[in-house]
């Protein structure tokens, strides 16, 4: 094992807030209209979609595809913003 962490109270500088735009894995697992396309995912990602699915009861498959929908939605508002 590593060492221990050791916490100082040290200052940490200007803070920066940056706003969390992903959804979580619960708000993934709802159904939108649907285009069938092919793509290679990683397996890795494959995996942690697949682990989530089973906890929520839902597909990997429509996991990913909300987490795309929520991207394109906040690049399409930083593009009209």
């Amino acid at each position: 094992m590593s060492a221990k962490i050791k916490y100082t109270d040290e200052p940490l500088g200007e803070l920066k807030i940056v706003r969390d735009f992903l959804p979580s894995p619960a708000e993934l697992a709802f159904s939108k209209e649907s285009v069938k396309v092919t793509i290679s995912l990683s397996k890795k990602s494959v995996g942690f979609f697949k682990t989530d699915a089973s906890k929520y009861h839902t597909q990997y498959q429509r996991m990913i595809r909300e987490l795309l929908d929520s991207y394109a939605d906040v690049q399409t508002e930083q593009r009209i913003g």
